[in-house]
């Protein structure tokens, strides 16, 4: 059995592949719940790692992520972790898979959600504010030449058109908790080769409290967004 980030029962995941993406320039078939008033606020921290990226032969690569929900009911944030791997990548393919995978988990739920989404990766938060915008509107061509991951990059573009979504950028390996666990996630994935196979209970505080001996430069860990702070980007409405 699944649980969603309610604790409710969700079907059972879909193999990979199963569903084949839309056809540039077509709509899905996906419902539109980012307009939903009863939407739920959730933050996302998302991390990638591939082990010799830029190195000839075989670099396996990792993402991973940490979902943040806080209960309207209690007041008690909840948090939940995955985590993905594959035996031959790159950085940026794994960015876009810690996009990918975390959105997909979100449309399993049927639910409306406003989604914070926080990455170290410039190559995803400014792609998803601006590039792809552009790229569509060319029929997803670049001035420049061919897109890099074109199907990962439209993939990621069909995941989260469902959602309100606001890109957040913020230094790597810079003490940030909810990002050096979400890159703890993403090496630990790539190393192992390991997959969480859906959301897990998340084990950020033990992870935490095992590290923070005032000597190893985190930070305070990143407050749940605010509400009335919330500033999302533009929908794209076609891929």
């Amino acid at each position: 059995m699944t649980l969603d980030l309610f604790g409710e029962e969700i079907p059972e995941k879909k193999p990979r592949g199963s569903r084949s993406a839309a056809a540039p320039g077509k709509q899905d078939e996906q419902p539109d719940l980012a307009d939903d008033p009863n939407a739920s606020l959730v933050a996302i921290y998302a991390d990638e790692s591939c082990l010799g990226n830029g190195r000839e032969g075989s670099n396996p690569g990792g993402a991973g992520g940490v979902i943040e929900l806080l209960d309207g009911d209690s007041g008690v944030l909840k948090r939940w972790d995955y985590w993905i791997s594959e035996p031959e990548t790159t950085n940026n393919k794994m960015a876009l898979r810690s996009v990918i995978e975390a959105f997909a988990e979100l449309e399993r739920m049927k639910r409306p959600f406003r989604v914070v989404f926080t990455s170290d990766s410039k190559y995803i938060v400014e792609g998803m504010r601006s590039w792809v915008a552009g790229w569509i509107a060319r029929g997803w061509r670049r001035k420049a030449g061919p897109i890099e991951n074109l199907a990962l990059w439209q993939e990621a573009v069909r995941r989260t058109r469902p959602f309100r979504c606001q890109w957040n950028w913020v230094r790597g390996h810079n003490g940030q908790p909810q990002n050096e666990y979400a890159n703890h996630l993403a090496t630990r994935a790539a190393a192992d080769q390991s997959n969480s196979g859906g959301l897990r209970v998340s084990e950020f505080d033990s992870w935490l409290s095992q590290l923070k001996t005032g000597r190893n430069g985190f930070r305070d860990i990143a407050p749940f967004p605010e509400p009335g702070t919330f500033k999302p980007s533009p929908r794209v409405w076609t891929i």
